[in-house]
């Protein structure tokens, strides 16, 4: 399979073990497997004491899988695959897709969730949210109705969303449903970034829960603040999708590390504590960024996101957004990510709040301005 560059990554891998000021990162603070030892329950403790290092159940760990169930309210620990985060993205592309089908996606967003479609030979088209200086990014359902043709084989959407922040109201989510279900679409759902809402009761249910042709994909890195154990998962309710994942697994990673899931199940335990500490910090650093937005509402255009630890504010200045971002992280050290790295021509950026060290680098950002 030939497949574009991820420039996304490419972009991180360039800088981010060098830039000293990551202000651009959709994770939270990274816990301290100290930290997270601390929180473990002893029954975890034993597993984490006593483990071997063999190969594991390749559908995921039983007592893992069925942690995972309980995030959700109609999910059971069978409808879960346990399996890498971005390795879900193209297993669930592999078995849902084929050359010549027709894709609507979220956009701008995650460049894996166009570019594996595109490399099956699939066409697309964007779902793109509209910018209100009033009310920030919004994506209108009206507008999806336009773009599904009777080609259309497969639905991607992702919220809370990356890069934006926006989500969807529960009706209006139980809308798209219905537009995929009249149609016989399957949904695949990208909700890395659930749990992370800001306002807990915008809180939507999984796509896998609401709808029986429903796939979703979370995992660890992002609300959950554990994206080095590389541990997420696949729900769904329909079984031939699930299991038709489950047998292209079998020629990527086969089964996943055996401390990670260990880990995994200490940290989903302790989601409780995990996701108010993220919060924590994530309510901390928007105060800050309204203040720093505000004193500077001469170049940004900002509104506060409703959801996860990223936002994807507007760059008034004529120059090209680009061009500043490589000019502020060559200057400063403070990077940032403009729009083009999400498939976006416009004036836009995507800055992360889930770090500690947000104020440091607001700081330095602002000594540039």
């Amino acid at each position: 399979m030939k497949i574009t560059p991820f420039a996304l990554e490419r972009h991180f891998a360039k800088y981010e073990f060098t830039a000293p000021y990551l202000l651009c990162c959709s994770d939270c603070e990274a816990i301290k497997l100290s930290e997270l030892l601390e929180m473990a329950d002893q029954e975890c403790l034993t597993l984490w004491k006593e483990l071997g290092l063999g190969y594991t159940e390749s559908m995921g760990h039983p007592l893992l899988r069925k942690e995972i169930a309980t995030l959700y309210e109609q999910i059971a620990p069978q409808e879960v695959l346990v399996t890498a985060p971005e390795e879900g993205v193209y297993l669930a592309m592999q078995t849902l897709l084929k050359k010549g089908d027709h894709v609507v996606v979220t956009g701008p967003g995650y460049q894996s969730l166009s570019e594996v479609a595109v490399s099956l030979g699939c066409t697309l088209s964007l779902w793109v949210p509209n910018w209100e200086r009033e009310r920030g990014w919004e994506f209108w359902v009206e507008e999806l109705y336009k773009l599904i043709t009777k080609k259309t084989k497969l639905l991607i959407i992702n919220f809370p969303h990356n890069p934006t922040g926006a989500v969807l109201t529960e009706a209006d989510l139980n809308r798209v449903v219905e537009i995929a279900r009249e149609r016989g679409i399957p949904i695949f759902s990208d909700e890395m970034y659930r749990y992370l809402e800001h306002d807990a009761s915008q809180r939507l249910p999984s796509v896998a829960e609401i709808y029986e042709r429903g796939i979703a994909l979370s995992g660890l890195s992002k609300s959950f603040a554990l994206p080095g154990l590389r541990i997420g998962w696949l729900i769904s309710k329909d079984k031939a999708i699930l299991q038709s994942c489950a047998f292209y697994k079998d020629y990527t990673t086969i089964c996943n590390s055996a401390p990670s899931e260990v880990l995994a199940l200490m940290g989903l335990r302790s989601k409780g504590e995990i996701v108010q500490r993220n919060m924590e910090i994530i309510s901390r650093n928007l105060e800050l960024l309204d203040a720093f937005f505000s004193r500077h509402a001469d170049l940004f255009s900002w509104h506060r996101p409703s959801a996860s630890s990223i936002a994807f504010p507007k760059f008034l200045s004529p120059q090209s957004v680009s061009h500043y971002c490589d000019q502020l992280i060559q200057k400063s050290g403070v990077m940032l990510l403009p729009a083009p790295l999400f498939g976006l021509n416009g004036p836009y950026f995507r800055i992360g709040y889930g770090r500690k060290n947000l104020p440091d680098a607001l700081a330095r950002w602002e000594e540039t301005l």
